[in-house]
């Protein structure tokens, strides 16, 4: 007979949680027999919860943490949805939407997402930006990257970075830089045996002992490249002392000047963290655990702290030099201009903000630092490619445009059969009396990506990568 998913838990775990939890421990074992909580999260990019709820008959319920987030059935209509392929929403687990919903983010702020694949928090993050300020996104994980990358084109963020770097060769260049840093650290994945049973085995390969150094060394870094006066989030999605607690102990006794603030955000079963099991100061109290026993959700831990002092501007980026290609143009290409003017694109572009990297033009987000040589998955926005004296649009820029931005659009209402052939990236027939040219596809108002259409059909742009399978 198959064994239990809590017949299935690592001894030495299962012995650690019992002595953690005294009383509690049986109703949390039991936990594991329950099913998990499905969730996603609306993209108030572009739409926010209520004109979501108006225009679809799904049956989703409140996550009482995140006023973005929702239950729901885990039905994968809701992955196969064109208005998901629209980046309307992003699937996330409830209690991953914890932690970017605890950082308060204000308009204009300098944002650094650590740690940042797959992308759900980078996302949550951009979209309480509403498209000011910059948001750095970075994983160490070229591969990890790939997917933090598609998720933050998918969504339509226009004034972010994305970087492919370890955290110790950020933090000279960029110390004391930014606003709000968020680090949801590499950790055990204890919290997460209940979702993903495969991480038993990658627990007892790599447990707290290994990820509480990797995560002391992360956060190092993180101090460093926080300004005075500026907030960070650290978090983690396993129940381990060590990589909970014990992290906080440790940033309190090695920087007196971070301190850990209560977290506000309302929510059942917010759990306060426990200072009496490192023995540490009454503070860590202030953050917050996420236990299955307790809410609609896995298991995860979340502090908010504060770095003392006013900010004093960007000290950072003085050692790192202007590079040629960082410095912008001084007139937009021919190539694109022509596009914009036969797509009838209402958008102004700075000049300064263009770069050319190779056939690649991107627009920088306002004020971007330099990144000298720092390893970039993408820089800014990606508008696309100038080849052969012409210029083809990404996939990028159609996703982030809006219709107001676009006066060649075609839009289909989701029940159009033509929805799924275009996001099979097959060819559509359209009116005839559309003059020929590049157009928008979107769905219930909402960009899909490109077309060219000529003689009333339309040549399908849509990213290959993105195919719907």
């Amino acid at each position: 007979m198959k064994k239990s998913l809590k017949e299935q838990l690592p001894e030495r775990f299962a012995e650690r949680m019992e002595r953690l939890l005294n009383d509690e421990y049986p109703v949390f074992l039991n936990s594991y027999d329950e099913n998990i909580y499905a969730g996603l999260r609306m993209n108030t990019l572009k739409i926010t919860p209520e004109e979501y709820l108006k225009m679809t008959d799904q049956a989703l319920e409140s996550v009482t943490w995140c006023p973005t987030g929702f239950y729901y059935n885990g039905s994968r209509e809701y992955s196969k949805n064109p208005l998901y392929h629209a980046g309307l929403y992003y699937i996330q687990e409830p209690s991953a939407m914890f932690p970017a919903q605890v950082l308060p983010v204000e308009a204009g702020d300098h944002i650094l997402d650590l740690c940042a694949a797959p992308g759900g928090k980078s996302t949550a993050l951009a979209a309480k930006l509403r498209g000011t300020g910059l948001l750095v996104s970075n994983d160490i994980s070229a591969s990890r990257a790939k997917a933090l990358l598609k998720n933050i084109e998918s969504s339509g963020i226009r004034n972010s970075i994305v970087l492919t770097e370890d955290p110790k060769h950020l933090a000279g260049p960029f110390e004391e830089y930014f606003d709000k840093i968020l680090i949801d650290a590499p950790c055990s994945g204890e919290g997460m045996f209940r979702k993903e049973p495969s991480m038993m085995r990658a627990w007892e390969k790599n447990g707290p002992d290994f990820f509480s150094k990797l995560q002391r060394e992360i956060v190092d870094c993180g101090v460093r490249m926080l300004k005075p006066g500026g907030m960070m989030v650290y978090s983690t999605c396993t129940f381990s002392v060590e990589e909970n607690e014990g992290t906080l102990k440790y940033i309190l006794d090695n920087y007196p000047e971070m301190h850990v603030i209560p977290i506000e955000q309302k929510g059942e079963g917010l759990m306060p963290a426990h200072p009496e099991w490192v023995d540490g100061p009454e503070e860590i109290r202030y953050a917050r655990r996420l236990w299955p026993h307790y809410v609609k959700g896995e298991g995860h831990f979340t502090a908010l702290l504060r770095k003392d002092g006013a900010e004093d501007g960007d000290k950072g980026l003085s050692k790192m030099r202007l590079s040629d290609e960082s410095k912008g143009m001084r007139e937009l290409p021919e190539e694109f201009v022509q596009f914009l003017k036969d797509g009838d694109i209402r958008l102004d572009f700075d000049p300064a903000r263009l770069i050319l990297q190779g056939d690649h033009l991107s627009y920088l987000p306002e004020n971007a630092p330099p990144l000298g040589k720092l390893r970039r998955m993408r820089t800014g926005w990606y508008l696309g490619d100038i080849k052969k004296k012409r210029f083809e649009p990404s996939g990028f820029f159609a996703r982030a445009l809006r219709p107001f931005e676009c006066g060649h659009w075609i839009d289909l209402e989701l029940s159009d059969a033509r929805v799924i052939k275009y996001l099979k990236c097959e060819t559509l027939e359209v009116s005839s009396e559309l003059p020929n040219g590049w157009y928008i596809v979107g769905v219930c108002g909402y960009s899909l990506g490109w077309g060219k259409v000529s003689g009333g059909t339309l040549k399908n742009k849509y990213p290959s990568g993105w195919r719907w399978q």
